[in-house]
């Protein structure tokens, strides 16, 4: 969740820092600061708030060095203020500390150093990283030891970071400045994303590659338990026990113009715009030959998918809704029991899987901590996991047995939209190869399936066309502080989906319900001043929705239907989206679309942060 950035080299790093943290705004955040090792001593700057605050802090009192640490805090421990954002200090000032996850053994830590009369100056757990590392060089003294003996950097630093890491439980992303060792920083991780950026006499490190991506391409990916020491000409990686090791370079392809917001006004609604493209990339390539396309883009093999027993599907949000339409389509198309979960409850609850069964998650950043430790527990059981992921070399990706990309590109809107067609578009292209592998489709129902597919991304931009309605009830809505979504069948996920959304992003309570549940309870809740949602588009439960709608707008409910173009106007309701006709599987990746945009608009006229919604953070990397 928040953002980390760092250089080393021969540039000033305060303007760096700040590009860096700019980009990594999408992360979710309520405080910033920065240290820059100046003069021989570290400086820091710290606010509340947004980066502005922090910018105009630097212009007031400007930062001269080119070693630094910068970061974005989203409040775990401790309320947002300037005493608690990173970067944290020792006693002596001349060491700090930033850091994205939880130390979960802080309090234990922070007792025994309070007793060896360390003074502690915040409520975060971070602060006990930087005053114990200050023990451990106090402890080791003068004396120089270390894993390699040609190693220039001073010893000793590495040696107490090293030291302390190792009494450290919980998860952490951590860099570490030392004002005697002015020309290093030393970074570590475990359970939360850390990257270091490889350029030509400067080297970089971020929470995720937007950090760095406009200075280099060449990244390396931390992996747990792993520490690395940065200088301006070279980059050296250790293990927890001293040990070194080496990495692999990773050519990061995305360019800098993905990163931009290509004249909309927010990123959230031109990543809505990029929809069509999510879904014909995360496709492309994907179809032919039938049978083994799986194997070539997934790791996975025909015969592992033939042989599979039950499927779990686990992801939390968005991606928990992909898994629910997931669901309805393996068991029609593959005949295979589905069973979704959330990830944070499955990893609590006895489990039942077993070595014959496949975990699927699915994750658009693949560092979301309870997915990534159901996936340990399913592996921990036997189970083999696929991850739908859109991000290489993520966490979770380096933990599944395959890999599924979703290849949506970088999303910067903390509430999710084009990630999530990627996943859909995702796992229709699984669904199809796994009911290939399993003998229950046959390929002429292959090809048609495909043929089906291959219209979606047309049927989006369709659905896009429908901005100018659905600003107009936009309009009429926006002040309301009450929204119901109802769908049925596959579209019953849609309206969670689209609950969802209008949540995090306008702070209108909203839900998401089965239509055919109305009855048990949300009906009571309905009257004039209930906005209702209704996906009411061509299905085999169609009527059902009818009846379900006619229900609501008789007790006096606004109601606004989606509904298929040549279906006819739906009586009844007050306002009518009309979408392209689309085969009832794949009508949840068209009909989501409007309902996103609808979010939207209302929550850009309630004069919402639409792309940094308040208490929500992008890459959620704590329990």
């Amino acid at each position: 969740m928040c953002g980390i950035v760092g250089y080393v080299g021969s540039r000033q790093a305060p303007a760096l820092l700040m590009e860096g943290l700019k980009r990594l705004e999408y992360r979710g955040y309520d405080s910033a600061g920065v240290a820059v090792i100046s003069g021989g001593k570290i400086v820091r700057r710290r606010t509340a708030g947004k980066l502005a605050n922090l910018e105009a802090l630097i212009k007031k009192d400007p930062l001269n060095g080119s070693v630094a640490l910068g970061h974005t805090r989203w409040a775990t421990h401790g309320k947002p203020s300037e005493e608690n954002a990173h970067p944290h200090s020792d006693c002596s000032g001349s060491l700090v500390v930033i850091h994205n996850g939880i130390i979960e053994n802080y309090l234990d830590i922070k007792h025994a150093l309070t007793k060896s009369g360390h003074v502690f100056q915040s409520e975060t757990d971070t602060e006990v990283v930087a005053h114990l590392i200050e023990e451990k060089l106090k402890s080791l003294g003068d004396r120089k030891s270390g894993p390699t003996p040609d190693l220039n950097d001073p010893l000793l630093f590495f040696e107490a970071t090293r030291l302390a890491l190792n009494e450290v439980r919980g998860a952490y992303a951590l860099a570490v400045l030392w004002s005697r060792a002015p020309d290093v920083i030393i970074a570590a991780k475990t359970a939360s994303p850390l990257i270091i950026g490889l350029g030509e006499g400067e080297n970089f490190l971020a929470s995720d590659v937007p950090g760095f991506l406009s200075h280099t391409r060449k990244a390396v990916f931390m992996e747990d338990g792993e520490m690395a020491v940065l200088k301006a000409d070279r980059c050296t990686y250790f293990n927890l026990k001293g040990q070194k090791i080496e990495k692999a370079v990773t050519q990061i392809q995305w360019d800098r113009t993905m990163a931009e917001k290509a004249g909309y006004r927010h990123f959230m609604l031109k990543e809505i715009y990029e929809q069509p493209t999510s879904c014909e990339n995360t496709m492309r390539g994907r179809f032919y030959p039938l049978m083994d396309v799986m194997e070539r883009e997934a790791g996975v093999s025909a015969a592992v998918l033939k042989g599979v027993r039950h499927i779990y599907m686990v992801a939390c949000g968005t991606a928990y809704h992909c898994c629910l339409v997931g669901k309805y389509w393996i068991e029609k198309m593959a005949a295979v029991p589905v069973h979704v979960e959330i990830a944070s409850e499955f990893r609590y609850r006895e489990t039942m899987v077993g070595p014959e069964d496949l975990v699927i998650t699915i994750s658009q950043s693949g560092e979301t901590a309870d997915t990534l430790a159901a996936v340990r527990l399913a592996k921990g059981e036997g189970a083999k996991v696929l991850s739908v992921c859109n991000t290489v070399g993520s966490a979770i990706t380096r933990v599944a047995d395959y890999n599924l990309y979703t290849h949506c590109g970088p999303e910067f809107g903390v509430a999710s939209t084009k990630a999530f067609i990627g996943q859909l578009t995702a796992m229709a292209v699984f669904t199809l190869h796994f009911a290939m592998a399993r003998g229950t489709m046959l390929e002429a129902e292959g090809r048609a399936f495909i043929e089906d597919l291959i219209k979606v991304p047309g049927h989006i931009r369709e659905a896009l066309k429908l901005e100018p309605e659905i600003k107009q009830i936009a309009r009429q809505f926006y002040k309301k502080e009450h929204f119901l979504f109802i769908g049925r069948y596959v579209n019953f996920a849609i309206a969670l989906e689209a609950a969802l959304k209008l949540k995090e992003i306008s702070y209108i309570h909203a839900e998401g319900y089965a239509a055919g549940e109305l009855k048990h309870g949300p009906i009571a809740l309905i009257d004039e001043n209930m906005p209702v949602v209704a996906i009411a588009t061509r299905s085999k439960v169609l009527e059902k929705m009818i009846s379900s709608f006619e229900e609501v707008k008789a007790r006096g409910a606004r109601l606004i239907v989606l509904s298929t173009k040549g279906d006819g106007l739906l009586q009844g309701a007050d306002f009518n989206l009309q979408l392209p006709p689309v085969p009832e599987l794949f009508s949840p990746i068209v009909n989501i679309i409007p309902l996103q945009m609808l979010a939207y608009h209302i929550a850009d006229l309630r004069g919402c942060d639409v792309d940094q919604p308040r208490n929500l953070a992008k890459s959620v990397t704590v329990e």
